[in-house]
């Protein structure tokens, strides 16, 4: 049970689209019943408001999905934009019987509201279906946006070519209007020949810098982005092009008061089982987004959700130190299901590899672990110890970061019921831990020396 994380009870959180407006987040998203599993029962928006990521309030079904025959029997993805006084939500109906019957199953729609809560399906007529040399049934995920170059809207979406499941030609397309009506195709926006598609596309803009997301799901599984100072491109990828690892998906952003926060969703895995794969849906986790000194993008915890932890309890700073072995310090004997720890980590040189771990068990010692590498340049989590092979599906939950030009690093990390969100100088790993052997959390060090100092921990919520 979540206690800080936001997942509708009874429901699992499927894609956001989100709104801000008089210091309000309005998260638009679907809910998935799992009856019987993912994508079972159709599902239209819901709504939840918030203004610090902590508390929730829940305004129900935004935009119903329609009847089984209908093209929305599902509304997937879209976005939300306001223009003439009005609000608008460009979104995806899809509906799974369609290409039995020789129909596009994904096609953009539209729907108008006055005040965000109240929302009436507009029933026009768009000119944005799915184009020829394209795959009817992937053509979703619209995103507008004001084009002040041009004095035009822009809206782009995940789409792929044809023979696209066959092949990787996943791509973002673009469509310009005068008047958010009529809509004409402009062709490929990023078709960059790399994933086989592309889902959630984002553009936004931070200073020089355009920075365009989507979400692929053949490479790595996760959110990606690219920064040109161009519209027009080309795109360029950092060295990191991503926030987050495997456990982190969908992710759409939006800017209200100099705040850009991401919002994703960290994925179950199936039948609780650490073992077993990640699937569609899960709970919402938000990223505030930054951008670091060279045009890259970091992501950090949104100030309002750490200061939601309260008596924090300072622990003393120590070292570690080993030639040949591993040296282990225990920071709390019993962590409870809900808690956050930071602390700086140091070294003179650096040592094999440094640890902290969770839901340690004394006895058996066995527990989760978030693990740098400082020669390798990375951070992974696992399960350990990993026998008989293995006991974490863990492919995607690793992330670059470059250690070999550092001597100390800032951690923070949150950890509610089965999510752990880890947050290391900007860079972000969330999971989920379903076993949990025990309580203990420490930290430990191969082969060199550590120094933990600027520690502290609190396992108290202030909204509860």
């Amino acid at each position: 049970m979540h206690r800080l994380y936001y997942q509708p009870e009874g429901f699992w959180f499927g894609d956001c689209m989100p709104f801000g407006k008089d210091n309000k987040f309005y998260l638009f998203h679907q809910r998935d019943t799992r009856k019987p599993g993912p994508f079972g029962e159709p599902f239209g928006w819901d709504l939840a408001v918030t203004s610090d990521f902590v508390h929730y309030e829940d305004l129900g079904v935004a935009i119903p999905r329609g009847m089984d025959d209908e093209q929305d029997q599902f509304i997937f993805a879209g976005s939300i934009f306001a223009a003439d006084s009005k609000y608008h939500a460009f979104y995806t109906g899809y509906n799974r019987g369609y290409p039995a019957l020789g129909k596009a199953s994904q096609v953009l729609m539209h729907a108008i509201s006055d005040d965000l809560v109240h929302w009436q399906k507009s029933q026009m007529e768009l000119t944005f279906n799915p184009q020829p040399g394209y795959d009817l049934d992937d053509w979703r995920d619209p995103f507008v946006l004001w084009d002040e170059e041009n004095q035009d809207y822009l809206l782009i979406l995940g789409a792929r070519k044809l023979n696209g499941k066959k092949q990787i030609n996943g791509c973002t397309v673009q469509f310009r209007s005068k008047d958010l009506h009529n809509w004409q195709f402009h062709g490929d926006f990023w078709s960059p020949s790399i994933y086989t598609m592309h889902e959630m596309p984002d553009l936004f803009k931070i200073g020089d810098w355009w920075y365009l997301i989507i979400s692929e799901y053949s490479d790595k599984n996760k959110i990606v982005y690219r920064m040109s100072k161009s519209l027009n491109g080309p795109w360029m990828a950092p060295v990191d092009d991503a926030f987050d690892g495997r456990a982190y998906y969908a992710g759409r952003t939006f800017e209200l008061n100099n705040q850009r926060i991401l919002f994703g969703w960290v994925p179950t895995k199936e039948d609780d089982d650490d073992q077993k794969n990640f699937q569609w849906g899960g709970t919402f986790v938000a990223h505030e987004i930054f951008q670091r000194e060279d045009g890259t993008l970091g992501v950090k915890m949104p100030d309002a959700v750490w200061q939601a932890f309260e008596d924090r309890q300072e622990i003393e700073p120590f070292s570690l130190s080993t030639i040949d072995s591993r040296a282990e310090s225990t920071l709390v004997k019993e962590s409870g299901t809900l808690f956050s720890w930071e602390a700086d980590i140091s070294w003179d040189t650096a040592p094999r590899s440094f640890a902290v771990k969770l839901f340690n068990n004394d006895e058996t010692d066995e527990g989760y672990q978030f693990i740098f590498f400082p020669g390798e340049n990375r951070y992974v989590f696992e399960k350990s110890p990993n026998q008989p092979w293995f006991q974490c599906m863990n492919i995607g939950l690793d992330r670059p970061y470059s250690m070999s030009d550092k001597q100390t690093c800032h951690i923070r990390l949150i950890v509610d019921d089965t999510i752990a969100t880890i947050y290391v100088d900007g860079v972000a790993l969330n999971t989920r831990m379903y076993k949990k052997p025990g309580e203990t959390l420490s930290v430990f060090v191969t082969d060199g020396q550590i120094r933990v100092s600027n520690s502290t921990f609190s396992n108290s919520l202030s909204a509860e």
